[in-house]
């Protein structure tokens, strides 16, 4: 339906959005975020047209979708009023002191855009991590034109939010070419937009392979670019003894119900639990194998995405040691996933790096650890993740560091008594993770703190004050806050 982009296409649509970079900097942070709100009015104004356009491309149901698509405004309204505040600018003045020997200058420093944004959409989020998602909002907010790439498997999707984004941009009168929405199903397209010389940085959602592939492009430049990848994870839950000891059925229906939700198809789908061996255990993995044989199968995203679960959830099957614990009772169709619960002992855990790996769909596996050193290796064994869980009492924590720090190490949200699913989205929370959760575990791709992905600092020294930045400037004409020889203020300098 849809023709690939050319690379003269690419260079054309490149060339656009460097020569928008240099106008649409120049908007102040009034006027982005006028933008950014004026998207989130096109939007719900695409009425249930997008809804069923996503439906049909996506097998998502219709209150997902209609609740993804309230996110998404959701998220461009927030990033609108931080962008608007000004403090993801990290402002930062210290005024000289002429008659220090030598004499101090007068520097100030900020954060500048990047420059052209490459956005590539998610499989599994067609609007909140997609066209006029978080990258692209962010982006948007930095000061960065946008050139997205729609996801294969929902171009119709894709292009209609285009429309939306395109007509805000025409209203606000702002350049063209500060946001372009391309086609391209091959690698080819990819590696020719992060390769462009004009592209500045990248924002992506998705699988390990995707996302290491625009890594390592990046890298292969001449002038290499950050490429902020989220790439997925296991998202492991911890069952401590003694909060397991006294709620292991209550712990097994949420379990239960965060391995199913959205058939599975979530980054922060928790693929891993690990407990050690008990009475209280051996209840949870029955009443959560139970539960698991109660739930339906439900349609996946695509025939790739459910491709791909059959075959990664059939290699873990045939493992050595892995015994299959429960499956819905209910036979799935052809394009639905099978929930399925499976588990191991630890030694098979931590000599099979089959186990490790993330099988995209509603899977679990428990692991049955020996005693509690035995999961301290675990934990220490586990790569980078976007979240860890702890099920623990005040005690078990205070009584077991060893672990709570060894899990500190390798996830960007550490959450106690609770499933890792929903990710609010918030200026507290952090949504990455270390390598390879995702290529830069520093930042995050949820909440406004994604601003700073698209941007780098700049330090002014003894500028005339006149010709100073308005963000930099003595009387601070924006009104944010700022850092003012060591103390945060508002006030003028």
């Amino acid at each position: 339906m849809f023709q690939d982009a050319t690379k003269q296409e690419i260079n054309e649509v490149m060339e656009k959005a460097w020569k928008a970079f240099h106008e649409y900097r120049k908007c102040s942070l009034k006027e982005r975020a006028g933008f950014m709100r004026a998207i989130a009015v096109e939007l719900e104004q695409c009425g249930d047209e997008l809804i069923h356009t996503a439906m049909k491309e996506t097998n998502l149901p219709e209150a997902r979708l209609r609740n993804e698509r309230g996110r998404t405004i959701f998220q461009l309204n927030q990033y609108a009023d931080a962008c608007e505040k000004g403090e993801w600018l990290e402002a930062r003045i210290d005024t000289a002191i002429p008659d220090k020997n030598p004499p101090k200058p007068d520097i100030r420093k900020m954060q500048v855009p990047l420059g052209p944004v490459i956005v590539f959409g998610a499989s599994n989020f067609p609007f909140a991590y997609s066209t006029a998602g978080g990258d692209t909002a962010t982006a948007f907010a930095a000061g960065c034109p946008v050139v997205v790439k729609a996801h294969p498997a929902h171009p119709l999707t894709s292009n209609r939010v285009a429309e939306a984004i395109l007509k805000a941009a025409c209203d606000c009168k702002l350049p063209d070419g500060v946001f372009t929405h391309i086609h391209g199903a091959s690698f080819e397209v990819g590696k020719a937009l992060v390769m462009h010389p004009l592209t500045k940085a990248v924002g992506f959602t998705g699988s390990f392979l995707g996302g290491k592939a625009l890594f390592d492009w990046a890298n292969q430049r001449k002038e290499p670019i950050p490429v902020f990848s989220e790439m997925g994870s296991i998202n492991p839950i911890f069952l401590l003894p003694g909060k397991l000891a006294t709620d292991a059925s209550a712990i097994a229906a949420m379990c239960a119900g965060s391995i199913t939700l959205g058939v599975g198809q979530f980054c922060t789908n928790p693929g891993l639990i690990i407990g050690i061996e008990s009475e209280a255990l051996q209840t949870f993995v029955h009443d959560l194998g139970k539960a698991i044989k109660q739930i339906a199968p439900g349609n996946m995203l695509h025939p790739g995405i459910v491709k791909a679960y059959k075959e990664k959830k059939g290699e873990a099957l045939l493992q050595e040691e892995v015994h299959l614990v429960a499956e819905s009772e209910q036979a799935p169709s052809e394009v639905q996933g099978l929930p399925t619960l499976a588990t191991a002992t630890g030694a098979a855990f931590l000599s099979n790096p089959v186990l490790h790996q993330e099988v995209f769909g509603p899977y679990s596996i428990v692991i049955r650890c020996k005693d509690m050193e035995e999961m301290v290796t675990v934990a220490k064994k586990l790569e980078g993740q976007l979240t860890a869980t702890l099920m623990a009492t005040d005690s078990d924590i205070t009584g077991n560091d060893e672990l709570v720090e060894a899990i500190k190490n390798i996830c960007g949200r550490f959450i106690i008594n609770s499933v890792p699913t929903g990710v609010e989205v918030c200026l507290s929370m952090h949504h990455g993770g270390p390598f390879p959760a995702s290529t830069d575990g520093r930042y995050t791709s949820v909440g406004a703190d994604a601003i700073k992905r698209f941007v780098r600092p700049i330090a002014f020294q003894n500028w005339p004050k006149q010709l100073l930045p308005d963000e930099l400037k003595d009387g601070n004409p924006l009104g944010i806050w700022r850092m003012v020889n060591g103390e945060v203020s508002k006030s003028g300098v």
